[in-house]
């Protein structure tokens, strides 16, 4: 069901992209190729795309779509959208307008003036608007006057211009496309540049359960996706995210989710408690599933709990989230171990109908080299892991943390604040690190040196305890799979560092364990379990799985997004209906071949406006404690930050 890019040399029209190629009338031998066009001939395997209009034109594949039924149906979407903001008067009113005239051609009445103000009023959309749905919206209905004045006006003589097709329209913006759980930031943002804090959270929960972890611990590649960006700096949609979050906290108050129960409700275990399960268990309950989770640890919230320290994601935050979610009747059954205490196939005898495994990745992976099994060698997940359940623990006063991904940033700076004088990164690449750069960069705040090119070749012990690590000069090669150019070892270039504690932190992997012979499950060579991409679904059938578990160690959204869409493939599942891609899946892979956010983009603002940097504890103080990092936004700066929203929703109707 993927797709794929590829130069069209089979249409009919397009304007996209500023690019007019008319091909109306042609054998299509000598049709003229569109480059700047990339529509894949299929929407869904069987669903033909035989049209696509949105924010910059109209594509026509086949000669037989009826464009003008096409574009109402498109500018009926856009209305919607423009209703809800009811902002710039006429951007409303100017669609309505529009609508009326081609109310007007179906009926007949229509004149050349008429067809004419029809052209104006998108015009007058486009220069009084302040947001991309007026400045973009109109632009298929100018082209249709432009380029298809013809098929209006016989459309007006009650001449058949073509057939009606069935349509499907979407609305999404960059930042909602690029958020993996699609929420809708422009609305949300929206809100809260109109102080409506409730109402912001509310359009938050209706996707994701988890609002002040996300809103600190997300790596927000809704931002990276900003059209804000093309103009100064991108919104800061994670800290909105945080502040709206913060808001309800503050006030004490209860949250109340609409409960609609569906057609049959089934028995769920949800084996594990961090993202991917926590979003899963919210959306079942929310249609009235008997949802009971299962956690191995003592602690909730997976890695949320065990790999995140406090002072990014404070305990408090993570267990007053994980209440709003039992507090809707999902059971918690915590310190079970899922494989050596209790099987799925005990569990499917004590009427549990399907299973949602997001166990994540705990175990960590080896250095592969002498020395591992030193004291004083404490792997990075671990060590967190450690730490967080309240364990005692001493990493030395010269500490080696080797890797470069999020786990190795969080383990140097807790060994800092745990006491380590000297706590530093090896890590063998060079400063393009897979660990995000907000992280990288408070942890070079905090002193903490980061050594690049640098590999490990093997621990030195003395008495059974660590002393030292050899470690060998990198040099950067040839690209590797991946794209980066492979590290290689600097011949003759040993060196010794003095060391009484290692860190390895090279990521992990899951423990399988809760896989008996009762689970028909397979793995994949990466070691993650098997699944539908669409659906989640595992080669059992009534066994789901998400999260880390599947994508291997990713991002706290990520997991929510799986957790989502399994559990809308488990409610249907319960209720005897086929368990398969839907529209959005199928629009997700569209944008992916037409993308929704275009860096290259010229983006013009009336004023340039400075993004709101959110207050951070001083290094000085921070690095001995582990009190929250950043603050988060008051009031006032979160209004002034949302209020540089352009608001960049994109509308797109297709004709099948």
């Amino acid at each position: 069901m993927g797709v794929t890019k590829r130069i069209m040399t089979d249409l009919v029209f397009s304007s996209w992209g500023g690019q007019v190629v008319d091909n109306r009338g042609l054998d299509p031998q000598a049709f003229e190729p569109a480059p700047l066009v990339h529509l894949p001939e299929f929407f869904k395997p069987d669903e033909k795309i035989k049209a696509f209009v949105g924010w910059d034109g109209i594509i026509l594949r086949s000669a037989d779509v009826d464009v003008v039924d096409l574009v109402k149906t498109y500018l009926e979407a856009v209305h919607g959208v423009s209703k809800d903001c009811n902002k710039c008067n006429y951007c409303t009113t100017g669609y309505a307008e529009m609508l009326d005239v081609l109310k007007d051609v179906y009926n007949g009445e229509a004149s050349d003036e008429d067809l004419e103000f029809f052209e104006n009023s998108g015009k007058a959309v486009i220069e009084s608007s302040k947001c991309t749905i007026g400045k973009a919206g109109p632009i298929p209905a100018l082209h249709l006057a432009k380029y298809f004045l013809n098929e209006l006006k016989q459309k007006n003589q009650g001449e058949a211009v073509g057939s009606p097709g069935a349509y499907l329209s979407k609305v999404t913006a960059p930042c909602m496309d690029a958020c993996p759980i699609h929420l809708d930031v422009p609305k949300y943002v929206e809100a809260i540049k109109n102080a409506k804090f409730d109402d912001a959270l509310a359009v938050i929960r209706e996707r994701l359960p988890l609002p002040g972890i996300v809103g600190r611990v997300c790596y927000h590649p809704c931002e990276q996706n900003c059209r804000r960006a093309n103009a100064d700096q991108p919104i800061a949609i994670r800290s909105l995210k945080r502040f709206a979050a913060d808001q309800a906290v503050a006030k004490n108050q209860p949250t109340e989710f609409q409960v609609t129960p569906s057609v049959k409700t089934g028995k769920v275990a949800v084996i594990g408690t961090g993202p991917a399960g926590l979003t899963c268990a919210f959306h079942l309950a929310l249609k009235a599933h008997q949802v009971t989770l299962f956690e191995k640890q003592p602690l909730n919230g997976g890695m949320l709990a065990l790999g995140i320290p406090d002072y990014r994601l404070p305990s408090p935050v993570r267990e007053g989230e994980i209440k709003t979610i039992t507090d809707l009747g999902v059971e918690l059954r915590s310190g079970v171990n899922i494989g050596s205490e209790l099987t799925i196939g005990q569990l499917r005898a004590e009427g549990f109908q399907a299973f949602f495994l997001s166990i994540g990745a705990h175990e960590c992976k080896n250095l592969g080299i002498e020395g591992e099994d030193l004291e004083g060698v404490y792997p990075g997940a671990d060590f967190l892991r450690d730490v967080k359940l309240g364990k005692k623990i001493d990493p030395g006063k010269r500490v080696a943390v080797i890797g470069g991904g999020n786990v190795a940033i969080d383990a140097v700076r807790t060994a800092k604040r745990l006491g380590a004088e000297n706590a530093f990164i090896l890590y063998r690449r060079g400063r393009e690190m897979p660990a995000h750069s907000e992280e990288v960069a408070d942890c070079v705040a905090e002193g903490i040196e980061i050594r690049i090119l640098v590999n490990p070749k093997r621990i030195i012990g003395e008495n059974g305890k660590v002393k030292a690590v050899e470690c060998l000069e990198m040099e950067l090669g040839e690209q590797d799979a991946s794209g980066r150019r492979r590290p290689v070892a600097v011949e003759g270039s040993e060196f010794i560092l003095e060391v009484d504690g290692v860190i390895p932190a090279l990521g992990q992997e899951s423990d399988w364990a809760c896989l008996g012979p009762d689970c028909q499950c397979t793995l994949t060579d990466w070691g993650t379990v098997r699944v539908n991409p669409y659906t989640f679904q595992t080669d059992d059938p009534d066994i789901f799985a998400g999260g880390d578990a599947v994508n291997g160690p990713r991002s706290v959204i990520e997991a929510a997004a799986n957790g989502k869409k399994a559990a809308q493939s488990i409610d249907r599942f319960l209720n005897g209906l086929p368990v398969e891609a839907d529209q959005e899946d199928y629009f997700d892979d569209l944008f992916r071949v037409i993308p929704v956010y275009d860096p290259q983009e010229e983006v013009r603002v009336p004023d340039k406006l400075e993004r709101k940097t959110v207050s951070k504890l001083s290094p000085e103080i921070r690095k001995y404690s582990f009190e929250e990092v950043e603050q988060g936004y008051s009031t006032k700066e979160a209004v002034t930050e949302a209020e540089r929203c352009l608001r960049c929703y994109r509308v797109v109707t297709l004709s099948v």
